[in-house]
């Protein structure tokens, strides 16, 4: 049979998007800083400073929460969204749209904690020593939380990070399902790297762009200090202050690893689905 029938497992999504972080750790970490910081040193500059003062290693500062992360929040939406074929019909785009929404909203719950986590983690290197977390790991990162600032802490930032993630999974699935499916429909594309490759760059533009000003506010909202903000509008007006920009600090870092993270994604994820996928039943 051909490959081209061959169906992706539900935890294939989570597993590429934890090898496409391992690549794309230290573009999210500057993205992090940049988006935190009070000053307004540019990426030429922050990169330097960095490696100056913390050493090269810093870059993977928070590795460990980067990848809890999307063992929680990309299996959940990706296994939502292949499980969720079967209930609702996928062969339109308002179909992928409504399902792939559905699937970031899942996913942006489940993995509120470790993105929190992976956070502040990046964000210890811009800290002075006396301030820094120091979490060990990630998982010692939620236990802290838990003891120190309770379990609801836990899920600081959830609103936006649950908006955020249902943009992204649209941005990034839907988008890239339906270009996968106009490119195929033309007779200069096959189910090849070239189709993977072209069809996840629109899909990580695109997400970029729908999901930065809740970026901008989430990470605000999780690496606040208890009580820094009074709720989200705060937050929403605090930034507002910077102008209309101000929600889309950081954009340039956040497609350099978005763009990058979302291409290595879904052709690990297609070469994992040609290579170990499965042919699904009639």
């Amino acid at each position: 049979m051909s490959t081209q029938q061959k169906q992706s497992r539900w935890y294939f999504g989570g597993l590429a998007s934890a090898g496409a972080a391992c690549c794309t750790h230290p573009l999210d970490l500057i993205k992090v800083t940049l988006q935190t910081q009070q000053g307004k040193l540019s990426v030429l500059q922050l990169v330097p400073k960095i490696i100056r003062e913390q050493g090269v290693l810093a870059f993977y500062s928070g590795l460990s929460a980067s990848m809890l992360r999307q063992l929680t929040y990309s299996t959940t939406r990706f296994g939502a969204y292949e499980v969720g074929k079967d209930f609702i019909n996928t062969d339109t785009f308002t179909g992928k749209i409504a399902l792939a929404g559905l699937s970031g909203l899942a996913g942006g719950i489940v993995g509120t904690p470790a993105d929190m986590v992976n956070v502040r983690m990046q964000n210890d290197v811009k800290l002075p020593k006396e301030q820094r977390r120091n979490y060990k790991n990630a998982i010692d990162g939620l236990f802290k939380v838990y003891r120190q600032e309770g379990f609801t802490r836990l899920f600081s930032g959830a609103t936006t990070a649950t908006g955020r993630g249902i943009l992204m999974t649209i941005g990034q699935i839907a988008f890239y399902d339906q270009t996968k499916v106009y490119l195929l429909s033309t007779p200069y594309f096959k189910d090849n790297l070239v189709t993977h490759f072209t069809a996840s760059l629109v899909a990580g533009t695109i997400a970029t762009t729908l999901t930065q000003p809740l970026d901008v506010l989430k990470t605000r909202s999780m690496n606040a200090k208890p009580g820094e903000y009074n709720g989200l509008w705060d937050i929403v007006r605090h930034t507002a202050k910077l102008g209309p920009m101000g929600f889309f600090k950081g954009y340039i870092p956040a497609f350099v690893r978005l763009g990058p993270h979302t291409i290595i994604t879904f052709v690990f994820l297609e070469q994992l689905r040609l290579n170990f996928g499965y042919i699904k039943s009639s």
